[in-house]
C-alpha cells in the first residue's frame, strides 16, 4: 500500500507539473500553434525545458535513493514519504529546492516557447504559490532537522 501511494504521488505530481501546468499556460495564451515557431524560441525553450526536467528528475531519483523518501509536503499534507535525513549534497548543493527550481526552469521554457504574456502570468502565479509552499515546508524542515537545517540555510540559497 505504501509503495502504491508513493507511485501515485509521483505520477500525479508529474501530471500536474509536466502536463497540466503547460496545458494551462497554453490555454491561457489562447491556444497558439505550437509549430512552427521561431528557431530562437525552439532552441531557448527546448534548452530550458530539458534542463529543468533533468534537474527535477535528478532530484527525485537522488532523493529516493539517497534520502529514502521525499521531503514534499503539500501545504502541511504529506504527499510522499519524507526523507530520513537532511539532503545537502547532490542537487541540494545547488540550492535548497532543486526539484522546484527544475520545474520553474521547465515552465520558463514553456513560456518562452509560447511567447505570451498570459503564459508568463501563469508562471508568475505558480511561482508565488510555490514560494508560499516552500516557506511552509521550511518551517517543517526546521522542526525536523533543527540546527542542521539552519546551518544549511546559511550556506545554500533557497532557489
Amino acid at each position: 500500500m505504501k509503495l502504491l501511494r508513493e507511485i501515485i504521488g509521483y505520477v500525479v505530481g508529474g501530471l500536474i507539473f509536466v502536463v497540466l501546468l503547460p496545458l494551462g499556460m497554453w490555454f491561457a495564451s489562447g491556444m497558439p500553434t505550437l509549430w512552427p515557431v521561431g528557431i530562437a524560441r525552439v532552441i531557448a525553450g527546448s534548452i530550458l525545458m530539458l534542463g529543468g526536467l533533468s534537474l527535477s528528475i535528478w532530484t527525485i531519483v537522488y532523493m529516493r535513493c539517497r534520502g529514502k523518501g521525499n521531503p514534499l509536503d503539500a501545504f502541511g499534507h504529506e504527499v510522499a514519504p519524507r526523507t530520513v535525513h537532511l539532503m545537502t549534497d547532490g542537487p541540494y548543493r545547488l540550492n535548497r529546492n532543486p526539484m522546484l527550481s527544475g520545474t520553474l526552469i521547465y515552465l520558463a521554457g514553456v513560456a518562452v516557447w509560447l511567447w505570451s504574456w498570459q503564459a508568463l502570468l501563469v508562471w508568475i502565479a505558480f511561482f508565488i504559490i510555490m514560494l508560499i509552499q516552500v516557506i511552509s515546508e521550511e518551517r517543517r524542515l526546521k522542526r525536523d532537522f533543527g540546527d542542521e537545517y539552519l546551518d544549511y540555510c546559511k550556506h545554500t540559497r533557497r532557489f
